[in-house]
């Protein structure tokens, strides 16, 4: 018994002397993992809260975009934008809005608001459509290196089909009929019947002499 006590007593005496030295460091440790916790708890509730006020928003701009409201499409579109960067609704948002702001003109802010798109969105599918638009863009204003430039970076598969339809339709106004003619057939072989683009490339194949292969 005497024995065990001694060992106890050694024990202790190990531990006293190695808090002694370690102590502060521990608790400097422990307070950190605290504040960790403390501030990753604040950040998720700050996301979420983003989320649902991102949300709100988008749904007021929505509205705005169907009742054609100019000034509050570009103000809700802009606060989307501006406050609300790291949820989905922003890229949403500036997709959308890039595409109001050439239909009334505005070309240079529906670029910006495309490659804004682009550069910040997540979801490939949104991202995919800012290339198609900024180069549909850019094959109205005859940037036929910028468009093609923009149809060659990668895509999801999802969108072969309309990505090389715009490919074919800028070969086809550089004059390259050849070229144009086996990117609308490769977009064509990739589509199913009922697909809208499905008989929009027939048309363009037959007016290249098809056949639609």
């Amino acid at each position: 018994m005497a024995t065990y006590d001694l060992e106890e007593q050694e024990n202790l005496e190990n531990l006293k002397a190695w808090w002694k030295r370690w102590g502060n460091v521990v608790l400097l440790a422990a307070a950190l993992i605290a504040m960790a916790a403390a501030g990753w708890q604040y950040w998720q509730r700050h996301l979420a809260a983003q989320r649902v006020q991102g949300a709100e928003l988008y749904g007021q701009f929505l509205q705005a975009v169907t009742t054609e409201n100019a000034a509050l499409v570009r103000e809700t579109g802009g606060r989307l934008v501006d406050k609300f960067a790291d949820t989905p609704y922003a890229a949403r948002a500036a997709l959308i809005l890039g595409k109001f702001n050439v239909e009334r003109g505005d070309n240079a802010s529906a670029v910006a608001q495309f490659k804004w798109a682009l550069d910040h969105t997540r979801e490939p599918i949104v991202k995919d459509l800012a290339r198609l638009r900024l180069a549909d863009y850019y094959l109205e204003q005859k940037q036929y290196a910028d468009a093609l430039a923009t149809l060659n970076a990668p895509h999801t598969d999802a969108y072969d089909a309309r990505f090389e339809d715009l490919q074919g339709d800028v070969l086809l106004a550089q004059g390259k009929t050849a070229e144009a003619k086996a990117a609308y057939q490769a977009a064509y072989a990739g589509l199913a019947k009922r697909d809208p683009l499905y008989g929009i490339l027939a048309v363009k194949l037959d007016a290249l002499g098809g056949p639609a292969q």
